[in-house]
Formats: C-alpha cells, structure tokens, sequence
C-alpha cells in the first residue's frame, strides 16, 4: 500500500505544470495551424455513378463541423429510386461511413451507385423476384447503399468496410457489389 501512494505521489501533476504545457499546446497550434486544422476546416466530399440513370455527381456533405445542404439534396437526388423517381434525405451517417470506406482504401474514385433509396413499392416487386431483398429493407430508410468502387477489387472493399464496423455489410461478388448500411453491425454473403 505505501509503494502505491509513493507512485502516486511522484506522478501527481501539479496546477503549474498543467498551465505550463498547455501554454506550449497553444504556442504549438499557433506556430502550425494549417497542419493542425486541415482535418477539422476540409470539405468531406463523396462522389456518385448511378449506373442506372448515367448519373455522375461529385459534391460536399459536410463541411467545418455542419452538413452542406446543397450537396446532401444532391446526394438525394443521385441516390433517388430510378424505378420512380422517388427521393428521401439519405442518413448522414451512411455519408459519414462511405467516406471513411473510401479513404480506407486510398480512393479518389466515385462509388458505383446500384441501389440507393428504395421506394416501399419497388422494394416490394424486387422481394417478389428474389428471397435476398429484405422486407423491411435500409434502402426504404435511406440508410443503405449497394455499391462497387472503381478502381477498387470488390473483396478489398468489402474487408475495408468490415473492418469499419459501422454497419451491417453484404457481400454479392457475383452480382459485383456490397450493400452497406448504418444498422446494427452484421455480416453476410
């Protein structure tokens, strides 16, 4: 027990020495601020092909700590239900996630779009045609994309976001894509 509080003792930190390096903390950030801040002022961008409709788009969602607006009701729209034509504000967080997967691994390129939004009734029809369409499907949320990324092996980016664990991820290599989604992390093939 005094062997305890004799390491306590010599590692307590004093009010003094606290200030003293916080001083230096500022100094620091005062000395670098573009190497410091360029994390926290930068743009985070995303960009699109919807392999449906042709679509390209390339635009900011969010931008010094806030969304950017314009950009997400572009995203919207790129990211829409092509049978009709139907849009929903998509989740951030899915915005927030593909960013993190793309630079991931090292990407620049744009996200082959082949499922976004999913309007009920197309949800519908496509469970009619297949047993691996869920009935209470993220894509009619906006919370769930299918996509493959240019330039990128599908199995590299299907382990990339695995490895985020933000969400639930499906594996289709023969159909050539994944599906992300901001659920409850989960894995399948």
């Amino acid at each position: 027990m005094n062997k305890r509080v004799h390491q306590t003792a010599t590692h307590e930190i004093s009010r003094r020495r606290i200030l003293r390096h916080s001083a230096l903390g500022v100094v620091g950030l005062l000395a670098t601020p573009n190497l410091v801040l360029a994390n926290t002022t930068q743009a985070k961008m995303l960009a699109f092909h919807n392999l449906h409709t042709g679509e390209s788009l390339k635009a900011a969602f969010w931008e010094n700590g806030a969304p950017v607006i314009t950009g997400l009701q572009e995203i919207n729209e790129i990211l829409r239900d092509f049978r009709t034509g139907e849009m929903i504000d998509m989740d951030i967080n899915l915005m927030h996630l593909l960013h993190k997967l793309r630079n991931r691994v090292h990407s620049r390129q744009p996200f082959n779009v082949i499922s976004g939004y999913r309007s009920p009734a197309t949800n519908a029809k496509l469970r009619e045609k297949s047993n691996g369409v869920a009935k209470k499907s993220f894509h009619m949320r906006g919370m769930a994309i299918d996509i493959s990324l240019q330039g990128c092996d599908l199995h590299e980016l299907h382990d990339a976001a695995r490895e985020l664990h933000l969400g639930g991820v499906g594996y289709y290599p023969k159909s050539g894509f994944i599906h992300v989604d901001t659920g409850r992390p989960r894995y399948w093939s």
